[in-house]
């Protein structure tokens, strides 16, 4: 079953409802929506209105080198922002390649029946 998109419109109208006193067990058996998501849709429109359902899903672009500028940063701690957070995606891509490597490394040594070396080791 493919996933329905509710339009803005529809979402803010429907947590409107809520907030206005009607039951979310009912507009969830109407429109055959979970209650969860009609609670979330309340929360996000009680937070920010019809900008609150104007989210994109995944991840935003670029947003593996953006930096969150505050007042008062320079180009340099900008730069210096960046840098570090490069460097701690960077280490966890490491530990997690360590981690494969070894438990890859463990499984042959498991599999190989005799002590000798397998030959894509040296």
């Amino acid at each position: 079953m493919a996933a329905r998109v509710f339009s803005v419109e529809f979402r803010s109208a429907i947590a409107q409802r809520i907030l206005n006193g009607e039951s979310v067990q009912a507009l969830a058996t109407e429109f055959k929506i979970k209650r969860s998501i009609l609670y979330r849709w309340r929360d996000a429109y009680r937070l920010a209105g019809k900008d609150g359902f104007r989210k994109t899903r995944g991840r935003p672009r670029g947003s593996t080198t953006q930096v969150k500028i505050k007042p008062g940063m320079t180009a340099a701690d900008r730069r210096i922002a960046e840098l570090e957070r490069r460097i701690g995606r960077l280490s966890m891509e490491n530990d997690f390649l360590a981690r494969a490597f070894k438990r890859v490394k463990e499984a042959r040594s498991k599999n190989s029946a005799s002590g000798e070396a397998r030959c894509t080791e040296k």
